[in-house]
């Protein structure tokens, strides 16, 4: 089994032998056994608390690169016009602490993917938002404090 030890930052020297393509719920997982793309059996040995993202490289024990891929899963991207109406449904989705990746279409469309929820897609055609139920990659914004750091409290107690 390989051992993937380490995110590496950064372009890493040396070309990636493998991919791992996982669905996000396990991509939030530091301990893991799964096969890579090629048939490999890897063992994940990561920090925990952090979330793996699209296009990140893993380092093994031995030295190799494993590329982290984000597997197609069912999703709802709910298409909307920018401005405050973007802002007002990414406001009360993510009020509802609902992980939600927000992009633009290649024509300059606005979206905002999240997992199927019967309660969260009521609530987006209500603010203006026009849906669609289907597969694909789902990333999710990585959030506020996940920028390379851990959240702290910065006050006396």
């Amino acid at each position: 089994m390989l051992e993937l030890i380490e995110r590496v930052a950064g372009e890493a020297d040396g070309a990636e032998l493998d991919t791992l393509t996982l669905p996000y719920d396990r991509r939030t997982r530091g301990r893991l056994r799964a096969l890579t793309d090629g048939g490999r059996e890897v063992g994940l040995f990561l920090e925990r608390g952090s979330v793996l993202r699209e296009g990140d490289r893993l380092r093994a024990r031995n030295g190799e690169l494993v590329r982290v891929r984000a597997a197609a899963e069912p999703v709802v991207t709910a298409h909307i016009d920018g401005g405050l109406a973007l802002g007002r449904l990414c406001y009360h989705l993510g009020n509802r602490h609902v992980s939600l990746a927000i992009g633009t279409d290649d024509d300059g469309g606005h979206w905002v993917r999240f997992p199927p929820d019967h309660v969260l897609e009521d609530l987006a055609e209500r603010l203006g938002a026009r849906l669609s139920r289907h597969q694909a990659p789902f990333d999710p914004e990585p959030g506020a404090y996940s920028a390379g750091h851990a959240h702290g409290h910065h006050h006396a107690h």
